[in-house]
Formats: structure tokens, sequence, C-alpha cells
């Protein structure tokens, strides 16, 4: 259910019924149509892929265990979300906050492939700590967007999740501190750099 593939849809059905109008002028007839949109770029052709990368032998399962097997799926998914970066910057229909979060998103999947070269890096606890650190990010930019509460439920299911990947020794508990941690400061950075 937290998988880190959904977690972009997730942020952005928070940033398309929770920002106010100020910031983001998208009508809202229309919102669910981008959401759709985003779930298909960031969920579906990624799953598809890894799906068609376990049928076809160059991965032994979905859940990719092993590091050395992380780098091409983590690679693709990536470009998707670049990809859909670039689509949110050219269409002016879409505001300065879509490209921004999605950059930040697919920079922290950059940053797991990177470093799952040399290291098995949880991307579940960098997608966690990721999407918590653009909720506060978005909390600063529009206090009045009240996202106190996903904030607050954001920090709880970072929690839940990270304990999950110990619980099923899926990770050490440096890759998945580690993967959090990145995962936030890379958010946070972000927003300084664009002050």
């Amino acid at each position: 259910m937290f998988h880190p593939l959904l977690l972009p849809t997730y942020l952005f059905a928070v940033i398309l019924y929770y920002m106010p109008v100020a910031t983001l002028t998208l009508p809202l007839h229309v919102r669910w149509v981008v959401l759709a949109m985003i779930f298909f770029s960031t969920f579906v052709i990624p799953a598809v892929a890894a799906l068609a990368m376990v049928r076809l032998g160059y991965l032994d399962s979905l859940e990719m265990d092993r590091r050395e097997q992380r780098g091409f799926p983590l690679l693709f998914t990536a470009v998707c979300y670049a990809a859909t970066a670039y689509l949110f910057h050219r269409e002016p229909a879409y505001d300065a906050i879509f490209y921004f979060v999605m950059g930040i998103v697919a920079a922290a999947v950059f940053l797991a492939f990177f470093i799952s070269q040399f290291w098995k890096i949880s991307a579940h606890s960098i997608g966690m700590g990721g999407a918590l650190g653009l909720l506060l990010v978005l909390h600063a930019l529009a206090p009045e967007a009240r996202l106190l509460y996903p904030i607050a439920m954001a920090a709880v299911l970072a929690g839940a999740v990270m304990s999950a990947r110990l619980a099923l020794q899926a990770h050490t508990p440096a890759e998945v501190y580690a993967g959090f941690g990145s995962g936030l400061l890379l958010a946070l950075a972000a927003s300084v750099a664009l002050q």
C-alpha cells in the first residue's frame, strides 16, 4: 500500500485537493485527470516494466532483494519521473509546484539508483522521508493549506513503513535510517535552493 511507486500519486492527491487556489490554478474539474495521468506515468509504467523484467528473467522477483538487480528498474523509474517533471515544466497549464515536486521525486529515485550501485539503501525509506520533507516544504510555502494532518499522517506512516522493512529483515537499520534521512534532507535542501 505504501510502495515507493505509489507515493507520487499520494503526494499529488494532497497537492491537488489541499493546496489553496492562490498556489494552484488548475481547475477543480480536471484535477482527477491529472492525478490519473500521474498514477499512470509514475506507477503503471514502472510497475509493468518491472513485471516484464521478471518475466524476461532480468529480475528474480518484484521485491528486488538483490542489490545488483535494483539498478535498471530504479533508473527506468527515475527516467519516467524526470519525463513527467519535464512535461509539467513544459506545459504552461501546470503551476510551478507540479514540476518542483515531481523534480524532487525524480531526484530521490536517481539518488536511490546511484547509492544502490554500492549499497542496498531502502527505497521505501527514501520515499517516505522525501514525502514527509515535501509536505513540510509545502506547509511552509502555503500555511493556509492546513497540511498539519497530512504531515502527521506521513510521519506516522513513515515510522510504520520503516518498522515493517526492519521486521521483514529487508534492510539493516543503517539502510533504513539513511534512506529516510537522505529523502528528507533532499526535499528540504531543494526548498532552500529555491529561495
